[in-house]
């Protein structure tokens, strides 16, 4: 009777070690963006991973004692569904604004959690501890590499010219940090006269997206004259001037 309720099977114990390894996995990515207090956390990780476990054990074994054992089932129907699910999950944590693109890593972090949910709601535990593994290693230790490599725009500088007394410079560096740069002001002199106040200035700015994506935000802000990218020596004549 209670075999029947569902209560203990003879693949109970396979059911709950499987959900325990799920639960330790994803709750190591978990944490990984909780600690960097991305949009989808520690809860979001674990729950989607546990759900795909569980998904994955009732397809292979959850109707094993309603269907007559001469019914051939294909517990690889309820897999792809589940893969098909957590593509709209994703999405809902990626944002677009102002040409940079946020949220991609969780987005995948959270495909990740659901592979490792259903490899080992399949059984196959070592696939889903490698996983875990190699994902740790690339947000930890590859990513980290990566973004050390020089870039193009390593060494250049913006030479901006803007209506001095306007706020300006408040608006290009709020633009700046919204866009995912941060800056450093190398020098700034008056230009102009008193009817036109101007202010020149060097700035090198931070991130880990092209340079060319900030000056057009730049060059819209009213007030701003002109944008030029140079070099690091900044009495190069090897200047793009926007």
């Amino acid at each position: 009777m209670v075999e029947m309720l569902g209560l203990f099977t003879e693949t109970s114990l396979v059911e709950l070690l499987l959900l325990l390894a799920t639960f330790v996995l994803t709750s190591l990515i978990g944490i990984e963006r909780q600690v960097r207090q991305k949009s989808a956390g520690y809860r979001t990780h674990v729950l989607v991973g546990l759900g795909s476990c569980a998904f994955t054990l009732i397809s292979a074994y959850g109707f094993a004692f309603v269907l007559d054992p001469d019914v051939a089932i294909d517990p690889s129907r309820i897999a792809a569904q589940i893969v098909s699910g957590i593509g709209f999950l994703g999405a809902g944590v990626i944002f677009k604004g102002r040409d940079v693109v946020r949220g991609l890593t969780t987005a995948a972090t959270i495909w990740v959690s659901a592979a490792v949910g259903m490899a080992c709601g399949a059984g196959m535990v070592s696939l889903a501890v490698v996983l875990t593994v190699f994902h740790l290693i690339t947000l930890f230790v590859v990513a980290p590499a990566v973004r050390k490599i020089p870039s193009v725009d390593r060494n250049r500088v913006l030479h901006i010219t803007y209506a001095d007394g306007r706020g300006v410079l408040r608006q290009v560096l709020e633009i700046a940090t919204t866009m995912g740069f941060s800056s450093s002001i190398l020098r700034t002199r008056r230009t102009g006269d008193e009817q036109k106040p101007m202010v020149s200035m060097d700035v090198r700015f931070f991130g880990h997206h092209p340079l060319r994506n900030l000056v057009p935000h730049l060059m819209d802000l009213h007030g701003v004259e002109s944008v030029i990218v140079r070099g690091t020596d900044t009495n190069s004549d090897d200047d793009d001037a926007a």
